[in-house]
């Protein structure tokens, strides 16, 4: 059997994301080639199959669609909704980028669920792939024109760093299968665009429900006065992924670079996208992120490159400011006399059980009020741009339909994210969001009996370390290490400003719970007035915590 093409090759060879992509959307098969199968993600799809079935793969796709800063309309949510029943398996999932995912899509209607997409201007065109993703941005509906000059950002620069491929409409939309022969130009990408994926955040004053830290490029919107936007501090080279046991490999956030003015935010992001592009690992895809790249370099020399390719001198930072975790749920004003209301989504996945219609009542709220949407970065929804005398209304809906809301749930559940992990995901070698519910609940009554009832602590689980639900930055962290078992990370800060350490290796899903007991009471025991659970941590450090934990369980990091 021949070897597999490098995933580089792949590109280069594709003319564009066409070959051999086109030529294969048609045939009688039901999954694609591993050629076909590289591009199909920077169209914003991945091949996947059950992993919970036995015998012969059974294929099916997931489509994830590009959101910019979270914002849809009533007909745009609509129409993923229409799609989730005529094509997938009845469930949308909201991601931590602010994008929705379809799942369970098969290979001959794909091409009808692009084309619904389309005809509300959705894409899903660099939802993933080698290649900028969806840009984020606080999602907040407000007549405060900081925040709205912060979010016209997120719009313009997905402009700014869109693929100028002509593969997704003649592919998908104009069902063109022959390959165009014209010369493609892509400046900013170039034939083989990116080593690896890219991420862009956009952070606000007391507002950092991006998580920005964590992004390759993070942009913190600073302001002079009430209104004016100065500029942006600038952060570069963020990164969640690594692998297990492979050093080279870390979570890393962003180091603070300099500032930048609103006209020189385009020139500057297209700028560090190419020195991704052109410095970036392509031999090795586990190091090929822009967080490497900085860690090897230093932030001197990364600034000294980023300078040549600028038509004007990078400003030093300006001071930064305080940034929160916040998560924009309940009942808010808009500023215009109109409401939004925050919905906690569970892991980001809606559907219908016989206990709870969350889908069926979001449908039917929005056909009857055509309210506006948004999708946060904690895979939450908001409703937004509702009239005082609807709230009742509403409000009686969502009880007809058993839709919680956050009076009805724990601070540490409204805090929890976790990735879909099995069954669908090809990368997953544990569970997350299929356990997660489960071991909230777990850590609750663990909270009851420590005497830290209600005490709001940040708690993210992922199925591998590729890191989907930002886990290296929570106060507590699952990230599987192998079938039923995790690693176990402490300490990030509760506003995304710090990294997680590890604490335990190889502890069994049973024991992830029980196995903080003895950390937990030494939190409630000890700690300072008003402190943070993950601040407890970094203070009383990280190996005079794992001496309480009675031996063994699991294993100590570094054993």
């Amino acid at each position: 059997m021949p070897p597999k093409p490098s995933v580089e090759n792949i590109k280069a060879a594709s003319q564009g994301l066409h070959a051999p992509l086109a030529g294969e959307v048609s045939n009688a098969e039901d999954y694609f080639s591993e050629a076909a199968k590289q591009l199909l993600k920077f169209h914003g799809m991945y091949q996947q199959h059950d992993r919970d079935q036995d015998g012969p793969k059974t294929h099916s796709f997931m489509i994830r669609t590009k959101v910019p800063g979270g914002q849809l309309s009533a007909a745009q949510y609509l129409a993923h909704d229409r799609i989730s029943s005529d094509f997938g398996n009845e469930t949308l999932r909201l991601t931590t980028r602010q994008c929705i995912q379809f799942h369970g899509i098969l290979k001959g209607d794909l091409r009808d669920s692009i084309r619904t997409l389309h005809n509300v201007l959705i894409t899903t065109l660099g939802a993933c792939g080698d290649i900028v993703r969806n840009v984020m941005a606080c999602p907040v509906p407000s007549t405060d024109p900081r925040r709205r000059a912060a979010q016209a950002f997120a719009d313009e620069l997905t402009l700014a760093l869109f693929p100028q491929t002509r593969a997704y409409h003649q592919i998908w939309l104009d069902g063109e299968a022959l390959i165009d022969e014209t010369p493609l130009d892509e400046p900013l990408y170039g034939p083989t665009y990116l080593p690896r994926k890219f991420k862009i955040g956009i952070a606000l004053p007391e507002d950092n429900c991006v998580d920005v830290y964590t992004q390759d490029i993070g942009l913190v919107a600073l302001f002079d006065g009430a209104e004016t936007l100065a500029g942006f501090n600038l952060l570069v080279g963020g990164g969640m992924g690594k692998t297990h046991k492979m050093e080279t490999t870390f979570a890393r956030l962003a180091d603070l670079i300099g500032f930048v003015t609103p006209d020189q935010v385009i020139e500057t992001c297209r700028a560090i996208v190419t020195i991704h592009r052109d410095f970036g690992d392509r031999e090795n895809r586990k190091h090929a992120r822009l967080k490497y790249v900085l860690h090897e370099w230093g932030v001197e020399r990364f600034k000294a490159e980023l300078q040549q390719r600028l038509s004007f001198t990078l400003q030093p930072p300006r001071p930064m400011p305080t940034l929160r975790n916040v998560d924009h749920l309940g009942w808010n004003a808009q500023g215009d006399g109109r409401w939004f209301l925050g919905l906690p989504i569970e892991n980001g996945r809606i559907l219908d059980e016989s206990s709870k219609q969350l889908r069926l009542g979001l449908r039917t709220t929005l056909e009857r009020f055509d309210l506006g949407v948004r999708l946060t970065p904690q895979q939450n929804i908001l409703l937004t741009d509702i009239v005082e005398a609807d709230r009742p209304t509403i409000e009686a809906l969502l009880y007809e339909y058993n839709i919680q809301t956050i009076e009805q749930i724990s601070p540490v559940r409204r805090l929890a994210l976790a990735c879909p992990a099995l069954p669908t995901c090809g990368l997953a070698i544990a569970e997350a969001e299929r356990i997660s519910p489960q071991l909230i609940t777990e850590f609750e009554q663990l909270l009851d009996d420590t005497g830290l009832v209600g005490e709001p602590i940040v708690i993210r689980m992922t199925g591998c370390p590729n890191g989907c639900a930002r886990p290296y930055v929570a106060e507590i962290a699952f990230v599987g290490r192998s079938k039923e078992k995790y690693t176990i990370y402490l300490g990030g800060s509760f506003d995304g400003e710090r990294l997680a350490v590890e604490f335990l290796d190889l502890v069994h899903a049973d024991d992830l719970v029980p196995v903080l007991a003895p950390v937990l009471r030494d939190y409630h025991a000890h700690r300072q007035t008003g402190e943070r659970f993950g601040d407890y941590v970094y203070r009383a450090g990280i190996d005079t915590l794992r001496a309480l934990v009675p031996q063994p369980v699991g294993e100590a990091v570094g054993d």
